[in-house]
């Protein structure tokens, strides 16, 4: 299958509109490791893409996605607005000047924008961030995808299903990154909240793009 631009910037509309459902259930997460603030800084910064989308809605995929990035980076406080604005800087770079995407770009985008965590966060698997959503969810994709652009779909679904399970797996870690860190054995227990805005951004794609 193809990914348009039109479906991208429907996956950040529609993204932002899962965060401002979310919102308090995010802050609810984020209370005992966190500073309570990741629904509201997710729900504002996504906001203010909303704003951004229309002026840059007849541009090309990575302009969309770089734009997203920097309004992100400037509108979201605490780690999540460095962290989420270079997922989508280092994903926009990746498809830079594409008009659509097929399933091998999109997974390239992604792979690119988690990269870019993983260096910006210095975070690895087990630490108990945003990353232990993404990492399994880009192995199954690559693995799952394997080249055929008809299997789009079908990857990303199983994508979603690992960031979930990986999401899920944050309970019992002790977070070795961030605020929730300083807690020590007291951040066991509780789910992060990063993975899980991964894992409601993620899904929302799979939605925009199943239509």
């Amino acid at each position: 299958m193809v990914v348009t631009r039109d479906q991208m910037v429907q996956w950040l509309e529609n993204t932002a509109a899962v965060m401002k459902e979310n919102k308090e259930y995010l802050t609810q997460l984020d209370s005992p490791i966190g500073d309570a603030d990741h629904g509201i800084n997710m729900d504002r910064g996504f906001r203010k893409v909303l704003e951004k989308l229309p002026g840059v809605a007849d541009k090309d995929i990575g302009n969309v996605l770089k734009t997203t990035g920097m309004t992100l980076i400037s509108s979201v406080g605490g780690a999540s607005g460095p962290l989420y604005g270079t997922f989508f800087m280092r994903g926009g770079m990746a498809v830079d000047a594409k008009e659509e995407l097929t399933g091998d770009d999109l997974a390239t985008m992604l792979q690119a924008a988690v990269d870019g965590v993983v260096q910006r966060g210095r975070a690895q698997a087990g630490d108990k961030t945003m990353v232990d959503a993404w990492l399994p969810a880009m192995k199954t994709l690559r693995e799952t995808l394997d080249g055929d652009n008809d299997n789009t779909i079908a990857a990303l679904s199983q994508a979603v299903s690992a960031a979930e399970q990986g999401m899920k797996d944050t309970i019992p870690m002790q977070a070795k990154k961030g605020r929730a860190s300083y807690l020590g054995e007291r951040s066991i227990g509780h789910q992060d909240p990063g993975a899980t805005s991964s894992y409601l951004m993620l899904k929302a794609l799979l939605d925009t793009l199943e239509g």
